[in-house]
């Protein structure tokens, strides 16, 4: 977990103006349509949400034994932004979302094939950058084997299993049968997913908790920003991970997600919500917020 970078949203605004430029070693940005960035800072105001159109994906809304606080507070939300002058669109689902899911939860789906071709080509780029690599390691071949016999990674008992399942693929991302797989991907996160229901229903942006959905945008290397938006009740029941980390429990924070089909639309909407004092008992986590810019989106993430 990276550490705060700003302590309010006009802060994250101009760390924002700053990393949002190209980077010639992330194609990615590349394709961004402006030369320098523009200030994130000149769409700071209190009345973005004035007539916005702002989609509910039913469809990928989950409901489980532990998500009600999550839901709740999710609703409470739909009520301000409406308050605000937002048109909520109801059931603005996507058209792909059972399709998504079976891939997701396949032995091998196309979403991994992705990730996982990706990784044995990246990975191999970056360490042939090192200036120093004392180890001789120059792939995730020799990353696995060195941490199979190094006692402090702790093996087997931390595993290398999404090593070894990248590596049980046999090609990297030059290979046609990746070509295959990403286009399927994508299609989850364009046509079928986020940019389908953008255009279907007309909509500005769609929400969702975070939990919910991070992977469909990033499919299709679309923005999405998460915004506070509550904490887990005091008397909430703590559940744990195997390794023993708290994933629910008193206080825990509650995030809301927001895609968009370009970063500069984020900075359009966000401020009205996270800026307005009459609503901070649903956004006072803004003075832990910090703005991150990864290959695929740009995340707004408060903790």
């Amino acid at each position: 977990m990276l550490g705060p970078m700003a302590r309010s949203v006009r802060d994250a605004s101009y760390i924002l103006s700053i990393i949002a430029g190209k980077d010639s070693y992330d194609n990615y940005t590349l394709a961004q349509p402006w030369d320098s960035p523009p200030d994130y800072t000149q769409y700071l105001n209190f009345s973005s949400l004035r007539g916005a159109r702002i989609g509910i994906p039913r469809n990928g809304l989950s409901q489980t034994s532990t998500n009600k606080p999550v839901i709740d507070a999710f609703e409470a939300a739909i009520k301000i932004m409406e308050n605000a002058g937002a048109t909520i669109v109801e059931n603005a689902n996507f058209s792909a979302w059972d399709e998504y899911v079976a891939d997701e939860n396949a032995p091998l789906g196309n979403s991994t094939i992705v990730l996982d071709a990706d990784f044995v080509s990246d990975l191999a780029n970056y360490l042939s950058q090192l200036t120093s690599n004392p180890n001789n390691i120059k792939s995730l071949a020799d990353e696995a084997n060195f941490t199979h016999h190094f006692a402090l990674e702790d093996y087997p008992d931390r595993d290398t299993g999404v090593w070894d399942q990248s590596l049980s693929l046999g090609y990297n991302n030059s290979d046609s049968r990746f070509w295959k797989a990403y286009q399927y991907s994508s299609y989850f996160g364009g046509e079928g997913g986020v940019l389908g229901a953008l255009k279907t229903y007309n909509l500005d942006a769609l929400i969702l908790p975070t939990d919910d959905s991070p992977g469909l945008p990033a499919r299709a290397g679309l923005p999405i920003v998460t915004v506070p938006l509550g904490f887990y009740p005091s008397n909430t029941t703590v559940v744990k991970s195997q390794r023993g980390l708290v994933e629910v429990g008193p206080n825990v924070p509650l995030v809301i997600l927001f895609c968009f089909t370009a970063p500069f639309i984020a900075s359009w909407f966000l401020p009205s919500i996270l800026q307005d004092s009459d609503k901070r008992q649903i956004w006072d986590f803004i003075h832990g917020c910090k703005v991150v810019r990864g290959n695929s989106h740009w995340t707004c993430v408060c903790i």
